[in-house]
């Protein structure tokens, strides 16, 4: 009867391995590791954002609009609980992405407006800004590339015969994705052309006509 009982045990768990059980815990682990190397990348950017707003706010206070625009995009996107289930939930997920994105095109605007304002780029603590959220931005396109791979290749295993059949036993389903198509726009790194000939700054002169 023991012998009965093992061998049993022995084709089911060959049985489990060849429809895709083993698989799919393998890949919703990366699925998982790769989500948080995205918020991590997403969290370095936003800890960029009270820095620079403040540097650029000693220049171009009177920039209050694109300055307020940055502000208040940063705080929407941390207002955004990213929790594991997140990645589960296409609602949830496609807010989570509206709302980084955002913050992608405010920092964008508010780089370009820094070009009117020569003093402000020549000051070493925005250049220093300016360099690291580049580099964040190109982190954040990286992690992302990654983790739409990764989650492609777990929607195939989830979609596939015969490892949907486990899919539906088990409780696997799809899980949403960044969008494909716009990620070159939305993962672009902000990039300020410092050799360009900038605009005149608005006049600080009391009289002068702006």
């Amino acid at each position: 009867m023991r012998k009965l009982w093992t061998i049993l045990a022995a084709l089911l768990a060959l049985s489990v391995s060849g429809c895709g059980y083993n698989t799919f815990q393998t890949q919703d682990e990366q699925v998982k590791a790769g989500w948080s190397e995205v918020l991590n990348q997403y969290q370095r950017r936003a800890d960029l954002v009270p820095n620079l707003v403040n540097t650029v706010k000693g220049y171009a206070a009177q920039e209050k609009e694109v300055l307020t625009r940055v502000t208040e995009a940063r705080a929407k996107a941390g207002s955004i609980q990213a929790t594991p289930q997140l990645i589960n939930d296409p609602e949830a997920f496609a807010k989570f992405q509206a709302a980084q994105a955002e913050l992608s095109g405010a920092l964008s605007r508010l780089l370009v407006v820094s070009e009117n304002y020569p003093q402000l780029k020549s000051d070493a603590n925005f250049r220093d800004l300016q360099a690291q959220l580049e580099g964040t931005e190109n982190r954040i396109a990286v992690a992302r590339n990654r983790y739409i791979k990764t989650v492609q290749d777990y929607n195939v295993t989830v979609r596939s015969f015969p490892s949907n059949l486990t899919a539906m036993a088990f409780g696997y389903r799809a899980k949403p994705n960044f969008t494909v198509e716009n990620e070159r726009e939305i993962s672009a790194a902000p990039k300020v052309e410092f050799g360009a000939a900038p605009a005149k700054p608005p006049s600080t002169t009391p009289g002068t006509n702006q």
